[in-house]
């Protein structure tokens, strides 16, 4: 027969192994949400330089263009001032801010997602 405490050695390792597991499991997930953030920062600058360079392109083409050193790069300065007077004038639309949160959460949180469909 079983001594009770033989039971209680054995409930105490089963509890013990469950933290472990979920010890482990919190840590598999920070470090996921960690590995994302680090490419979602990555990608941003590349994005930013292929803004910047793309940029001054179109900047020294309309210079040339139009013949005029200054006019490329005073159009794109336009450009740029359009685009932020747009996102100024949408940043309180409620519509915008739900479709970029479902972006980022689904950027971030799709893996743990995948995870439990495939449990």
């Amino acid at each position: 027969m079983l001594k009770i405490g033989d039971i209680v050695q054995t409930v105490k390792g089963l509890v013990e192994t469950k933290i472990d597991l979920i010890k482990r499991d919190i840590q598999e997930e920070v470090f996921g949400f960690f590995t994302k953030i680090i490419l979602l920062v990555l990608m941003g600058g590349s994005l930013l330089l292929v803004l910047l360079f793309m940029s001054l392109s179109l900047a020294f083409y309309l210079s040339q263009y139009f013949e005029a050193p200054y006019m490329g790069f005073f159009l794109v300065g336009v450009l740029y001032l359009v685009v932020l007077l747009i996102l100024y004038l949408i940043r309180e639309n409620k519509k915008t801010q739900d479709k970029i949160q479902l972006t980022l959460k689904g950027f971030l949180l799709k893996a743990k997602m995948l995870k439990k469909e495939n449990d």
